[in-house]
């Protein structure tokens, strides 16, 4: 899969001119705590809108708050907030294995397996597709695709480590993905009656569209347990494709870089090859297999599921202080339209799965 081939040319040749960043990541990551601490109140004040929704929103918010507080998240405290949106995301995703047994995927039958399959391969490939048709820049497309077709901010997270995404491209499509995403919860809801589906059907329906695992949590239980139940398994079984995912992705790169030597580059220009597997993904796999054994006691996968969010929410809280709302005004419309198309398009895909394999 050659995803990244048509900008291999003009970033392995480009000559990167050095970046003054400051240094320390205290401040920078008691920032992101802040965040986190705001982000857990406003779930507490307004249930239906999940922690990790309020982080990112709440992270758009500082960056473009006026005088000292701009200039603190643009200065002093950028370093501690990439940490945060990129080595603390790394661990999140590690822990959310911890939320997927072999066994309860298995368990929904090879029908509804087949369906997310074809769900997530078709939603990645139209949404990848349709973005570079509208030329969207660097790796938006990849990532927008990424996130609507996985699991929301998650994916694009683990996916920009592997293909070194610019960090503007990357705050951009999680803000587009949140933006959405969120919109499910209030949307979705209104459409189960007009388009006839019953509660375990709407679940399953759920868990095929929506990105984040929060806002699929938020929108299935308006239909009670047994959708909720149904959502976040085939959710879950979504997110269980995220490591090969990445691991195409890494092929892609390596890929890329070995062109990039074919055309005389020499070792010190050419691009850096990624791991095959990175690394917090064989975490993540290791996480899996942990929780499919059935040997981890409620309590501490209970723990292991508060330390996640906490840690994805300071990550995407980082994330979201990437935003620069000014500069991506001038490519909103073609984002916001790319966002749409591919809601509606994973939304019309899975409601046609969930009909025919229920």
């Amino acid at each position: 899969m050659a995803l990244l081939g048509e900008r291999a040319k003009s970033r392995t040749q480009t000559v990167t001119s050095p970046v003054v960043r400051p240094k320390g990541k205290p401040p920078g990551l008691a920032l992101a705590v802040l965040g986190v601490a705001l982000a857990w109140g406003v779930h507490q004040l307004l249930p239906g809108v999940p922690m990790l929704t309020a982080a990112v929103v709440l992270g758009i918010v500082a960056a473009h708050l006026p005088g000292r507080a701009r200039t603190f998240v643009r200065g002093p405290g950028k370093a501690g907030l990439t940490f945060a949106g990129k080595r603390l995301m790394r661990v999140g995703i590690v822990l959310l294995g911890l939320k997927l047994s072999l066994d309860d995927v298995l368990g929904l039958g090879w029908a509804s397996v087949a369906m997310v399959l074809c769900v997530v391969t078709a939603t990645f490939f139209g949404t990848w597709w349709l973005g570079r048709r509208m030329g969207l820049r660097g790796d938006q497309p990849l990532l927008i695709a990424t996130g609507y077709s996985i699991c929301g901010a998650s994916a694009i997270g683990a996916v920009s480590e592997v293909s070194e995404s610019d960090e503007r491209d990357t705050a951009t499509s999680v803000a587009l993905v949140t933006l959405c995403g969120t919109l499910a919860i209030a949307v979705l809801p209104l459409l189960q009656g007009p388009l006839g589906l019953t509660d375990p059907e709407f679940g399953r329906w759920v868990g095929a569209s929506v990105h984040d695992v929060g806002q699929v949590v938020a929108t299935a239980q308006t239909a009670g347990s047994g959708a909720l139940g149904d959502a976040v398994l085939v959710k879950l079984m979504r997110v269980a494709l995220l490591a090969p995912l990445v691991a195409a992705v890494a092929l892609s790169v390596r890929a890329r870089a070995r062109a990039g030597s074919g055309e005389g580059q020499t070792a010190a220009t050419s691009t850096k090859k990624p791991p095959l597997v990175p690394l917090f993904v064989v975490g993540f796999l290791a996480m899996v297999a942990l929780r499919t054994t059935g040997l981890l006691p409620g309590g501490a996968i209970d723990a292991a599921q508060t330390a996640q969010e906490l840690l994805l929410a300071a990550a995407l809280f980082g994330l979201g202080s990437a935003v620069d709302l000014p500069s991506l005004t001038r490519t909103g419309g073609r984002v916001a339209a790319l966002g749409l198309c591919s809601w509606v398009m994973i939304a019309g895909i899975s409601y046609v799965g969930v009909v025919l394999t229920y």
